[in-house]
């Protein structure tokens, strides 16, 4: 197995696991990533936190060895099964948070943008260097990234290939955190300030969230609006306007 699911505590950790590649997304990983994120869907863990194996790489990116002389459909048909598993993570009931702890780039920086946190250690490099091979960033790169750094930015790194290190991705928005100390204890630590929350509702929140970037204002604030209802029925929001108003903590049950 490339991939180990283990568990700290209330949270799930996804562990890519093939040092001699830098952890690259083969097609194989790719199919055990998607089995692997069907098992946390299926958990109870309060929040998912990704991370590679080893003090060199999060993930490299994809395996290059297997882009090479593949036709037409088979291209596009990898290519959408990339994006599949990755965009994966935006259906999770819980939150997840990419503890970069190396190299990210290509597919790797991909996997972390789709991630709803990243945290990066200072010695971090990502980047998305597809245009040196004459190719494009096909999982997700050219949308996620605008949506994280803005159009500019993102053209300029996707553009010229270039690395950014963890000081600067954290200046533009890249990261949300440098890491002090162990990558995936920080990740853990960042998802408790949000984790004793109930899913639903950080869930609904996610999906509103993300929405904004589709739609005007005007769309997007009825978008809420319905979300928002559909938050306010949940017992989670009973539990918490009665904890509030008797002055203790909520005891949320994610119902």
């Amino acid at each position: 197995m490339s991939i180990h699911l283990t568990r700290q505590h209330e949270f799930a950790v996804i562990t890519l696991d093939r040092q001699e590649a830098l952890n690259a997304l083969s097609a194989a990983v790719l199919r055990e990533l998607a089995q692997v994120f069907d098992q946390v869907a299926a958990s109870d863990a309060r929040a998912l936190i990704i991370t590679g194996a080893g003090p060199k790489a999060f993930c490299a990116g994809a395996d290059i060895k297997e882009l090479s002389g593949r036709s037409l459909t088979e291209q596009r048909r990898d290519v959408a099964f990339g994006q599949a598993v990755l965009a994966r993570l935006d259906t999770l009931p819980m939150a997840s948070v990419a503890a970069i702890n190396g190299y990210a780039f290509g597919g790797g920086l991909e996997l972390a943008l789709a991630c709803t946190f990243r945290i990066a250690v200072p010695t971090a490099k990502m980047g998305l260097p597809e245009i040196k091979l004459g190719l494009i960033p096909g999982y997700g790169g050219t949308q996620r990234l605008p949506r994280a750094v803005g159009e500019a930015r993102a053209l300029e790194m996707i553009l010229s290939g270039r690395t950014v290190e963890a000081e600067e991705a954290l200046r533009i928005g890249l990261v949300h955190r440098i890491a002090d100390g162990d990558p995936v204890q920080a990740a853990i630590g960042f998802a408790r300030g949000f984790s004793g929350f109930g899913l639903p509702a950080l869930r609904l929140a996610r999906d509103a969230v993300k929405r904004a970037l589709d739609f005007s204002l005007h769309e997007g604030l009825n978008i809420e609006a319905d979300l928002n209802t559909l938050a306010s029925q949940t017992q989670d929001a009973e539990e918490g306007m009665s904890a509030f108003m008797q002055k203790r903590k909520p005891r949320f049950k994610d119902r």
